[in-house]
């Protein structure tokens, strides 16, 4: 700093003021910083000015493995808002219960991060307890609870929504697949069960648990043994609604080497509107994942930046039908399969 100084003809004191924005600097004083700092290749120092103001200016991200769509896709939109905002950000990935045990236990984002956001995966009564521990926001993405900020979509309504599709096609035989993680991990995703049930009970429509299978989407032969214990049933379904496209593109594998035409023997239709839904013009209900890190991003940071913001506030975004070619009326004949 005492380089730059020397450069822009200014006091150590101008240059730190600079360089952390604040508004009492005059303009002209302010590029002649600016240019000297970058001439010299100088930053200021997030750890060093951080024992000055208090602030590190980084948000802590605790997310699942991000090569999966969702969080990948949610950490592009929290990146492409905090960076603007002038706010780094630090990743924390967990893969397994016991990677995710090891944070908790050790809390690395304390001192290291001004908030923590929380992506993806459902938190235990412990961990909550642990995060308050920090005594830093705490923000929760693709979750919910009560007296904490979040920023999620409504998991029911939209799987009520799909569900709702098939039974105006007029099927009555909907087959409801689930993931099974096998990381041991709770995801929201496990409610649009609740919404598909919902769905089947206002249309008057009984539920049949032989129709409801759980399967490991990365197993193939789980998941081929599940689709053939559906087709083989005295009353096949007539539709399958899957929790996440990924599964519903495997089921669509499947049922293509099994000679099953979708969707003129079989509807399927999936969960989020990941690009290969639309390449295989699949029906699903759209979430938008990154519009999801992008809100999320923007409450973390008015958090941290603006006074009064609610620590709270719950921001719910929408989903939407996106009805293509892998849904149709059910085969004549079959009355809708039921």
């Amino acid at each position: 700093m005492a380089d730059v100084a020397l450069l822009a003809g200014v006091s150590v004191s101008t240059v730190s003021r600079t360089l952390r924005g604040l508004s009492v600097v005059s303009p002209q004083t302010r590029e002649r910083v600016e240019r000297a700092a970058q001439d010299l290749s100088f930053a200021i120092s997030r750890s060093a000015s951080s024992l000055v103001t208090g602030r590190t200016r980084r948000i802590a991200v605790l997310v699942p493995p991000t090569c999966s769509w969702f969080p990948g896709t949610v950490l592009s939109g929290i990146s492409a808002v905090l960076g603007p905002a002038d706010l780094d950000l630090l990743v924390y990935e967990v893969a397994s219960m016991d990677e995710r045990a090891a944070f908790f236990d050790r809390l690395p984002a304390r001192r290291n991060a001004d908030a923590l956001m929380v992506v993806s995966f459902d938190l235990t009564p412990r961990e909550h307890d642990r995060l308050d521990a920090l005594h830093m926001p705490v923000v929760l993405v693709s979750q919910h609870a009560e007296g904490r900020a979040s920023v999620y979509i409504d998991d029911v309504a939209g799987a009520r929504r799909g569900t709702r599709h098939l039974v105006g096609l007029g099927h009555r035989r909907i087959a409801f697949v689930q993931s099974a993680d096998p990381s041991g991990f709770s995801w929201s995703s496990k409610d649009r069960l609740v919404g598909h049930r919902q769905a089947l009970a206002e249309a008057g429509v009984p539920c049949d648990g032989e129709l409801v299978v759980r399967v490991a989407p990365d197993d193939r032969a789980s998941l081929e043994a599940a689709v053939d214990r559906l087709l083989g049933l005295a009353q096949p379904p007539t539709a399958v609604f899957a929790e996440a496209d990924d599964v519903a593109t495997r089921i669509l594998g499947v049922l293509r080497e099994r000679r099953v035409a979708v969707p003129a023997q079989l509807s399927v239709m999936g969960f989020d509107d990941q690009d290969h839904a639309r390449w295989l013009d699949l029906t699903t209900v759209a979430q938008p994942a990154r519009e999801v890190g992008r809100a999320a991003a923007g409450l973390v940071a008015a958090i941290v930046d603006v006074p009064g913001t609610d620590p709270s506030r719950h921001i719910v975004l929408p989903t939407r039908l996106l009805a293509r070619g892998s849904t149709a009326p059910p085969p004549p004949g079959t009355g809708g399969g039921g």
